[in-house]
């Protein structure tokens, strides 16, 4: 039946605006290089002034004696910030205060001084003039070593409870084709094109914040608690990021070091990680050692699944939730998953690129094919049997859409999947031997509250005003093409 559409239907029905393509908003600027950047903030504010952090040159100790004076003297300098000239920093919900070490230290690189100088490179000669007396201590570093002192992680967030459904251990031992296997991952260390970088301002007893973060309304929480001072005299500008995966989630040595030596120096200061601080001044996705047990009838069907994970943190700090994804992914009636933590002295364990489902998917993927292998099943038709519509934890609770078999199907046509040979080294293209694989990935995630400011002005022009920023997935211009 056809219908005749009213003069005046609204453009977003008839899709004009909306599911259509569009440049990107910020892209002209990215390509030509106008975008500016934290560090490259030169002109928000005048007389600004550079820091060099100096990270500890011990793994696990306590700072005995740090001699000052001969950087104080250094040509251009204007401050030197320890823990001492800090004064006291309190713990906030992400714990920004231990990001300056003093006189503990926590782990290797953690940053125990900032220079503050007219010149970077002024800053970076009288970092080198610091003289630090460790005493160092035994550290715990080897995620293996630690393995059978790691406990369940505290706190309330029932995500990390163990799972238990059914009878696992009897449907395991019971099963007629079973895999028991234990996969292992490094720890991995972001290394972003952007490196973390600040400049801070002080006017007054307000904070302005020029930085790369991913959660605008995280940093001000946190900074605002860290320096004991009221949440709505801090504001955090990030326009751009170039490249964040997690790693700018949280603010980081350079943005408590800036804001320190601004105040310090009363200046203006910008402060950027260098790539070696990076690697321990950021975030890191840690070591995981993870076994798997699936058991399955000789038809395939899935009737045991098992996850066990074993991550390190900083004391205080939380898992790689390895596990998380497999209570989703595989139909299977009786089912266990289990995480375990281990206090490491390495730099913190958190969110990067994926967590939890890049080592957990990687592992359980590995354990999904060797099963397809022991039961001599094509790996693509031992998924889709063990496909499922509804969350296998909670059978009531269907998904409301799930298109795990078409990814599957159109995938296989598409890449030629019919002439896989399960025989190593059977296809050949002129010299190349080909391997095909395949597996499944999914990215779970929250779901929360989200908001924006929209007005109009006399001259029509719409903002719309978010803490969210653009980490390069267009979100820019999604929002001006929903405006």
């Amino acid at each position: 039946m056809k219908f005749d559409k009213p003069a005046n239907e609204n453009p977003i029905d008839r899709l004009q605006v909306i599911g259509q393509p569009h440049d990107r908003i910020d892209g002209a600027r990215k390509v030509t290089g106008a975008a500016r950047y934290a560090y490259e903030q030169y002109d928000v504010v005048a007389n600004q002034a550079y820091g060099y952090v100096l990270g500890a040159g011990i793994a696990k100790g306590r700072i005995a004696s740090i001699e000052l004076d001969a950087a104080r003297k250094a040509p251009g300098v204007l401050a030197v910030v320890t823990a001492k000239e800090a004064g006291t920093l309190k713990k906030g919900p992400r714990n920004t205060a231990r990001l300056l070490a003093g006189p503990e230290v926590e782990h290797y690189h953690q940053a125990v001084a900032l220079v503050v100088a007219e010149s970077f490179e002024q800053a970076r000669a009288a970092a080198s003039l610091i003289k630090v007396e460790y005493v160092a201590a035994q550290g715990a570093f080897d995620l293996k070593a630690a393995k059978d002192e790691a406990a369940k992680p505290e706190g309330d967030d029932p995500s990390l409870d163990d799972t238990h459904i059914g009878d696992f251990a009897g449907a395991f031992a019971s099963a007629p084709v079973s895999l028991d296997e234990t996969y292992t991952t490094p720890d991995e260390s972001h290394a972003m094109m952007e490196p973390h970088a600040t400049l801070a301002a002080w006017e007054g007893d307000k904070l302005t914040l020029w930085t790369a973060n991913q959660m605008v309304a995280w940093g001000v929480t946190d900074m605002a608690t860290t320096l004991g001072i009221p949440k709505q005299n801090i504001r955090i500008v990030s326009p751009f990021i170039g490249g964040g995966f997690g790693g700018k989630l949280f603010l980081r040595a350079d943005v408590l070091l800036a804001a320190l030596g601004a105040r310090l120096a009363k200046r203006p200061v910008k402060v950027a990680l260098t790539r070696p601080l990076m690697i321990n001044n950021t975030t890191h996705r840690p070591a995981t050692i993870q076994r798997i047990r699936l058991g399955a009838t000789k038809e395939g069907k899935i009737t045991a699944i098992g996850h066990e994970s074993w991550s390190g943190d900083l004391k205080g700090g939380g898992p790689e939730v390895a596990v998380q994804q497999t209570r989703l992914l595989y139909a299977g009636a009786n089912r266990m998953t289990a995480m375990r933590l281990a206090e490491l002295d390495l730099p913190e364990g958190n969110a990067m690129r994926a967590p939890g489902e890049a080592p957990g998917l990687m592992a359980l993927e590995m354990a999904i094919d060797e099963m397809a292998e022991k039961l001599g099943m094509d790996p693509i038709a031992f998924r889709l049997l063990n496909d499922t519509q509804v969350d296998p934890e909670k059978p009531k609770r269907p998904f409301s859409m799930r298109r795990f078999d078409e990814c599957f199907r159109v995938g296989a046509e598409r890449f030629g999947w019919s002439r896989r040979s399960a025989q190593p080294g059977r296809i050949r293209e002129g010299n190349w031997l080909i391997g095909l694989g395949v597996a499944a990935a999914f990215r779970n995630n929250l779901v929360m509250k989200s908001g924006a400011r929209v007005s109009l002005d006399a001259k029509g022009i719409v903002t719309v005003e978010t803490d969210m920023t653009d980490i390069g997935t267009g979100s820019y211009t999604i929002i001006g093409q929903t405006a």
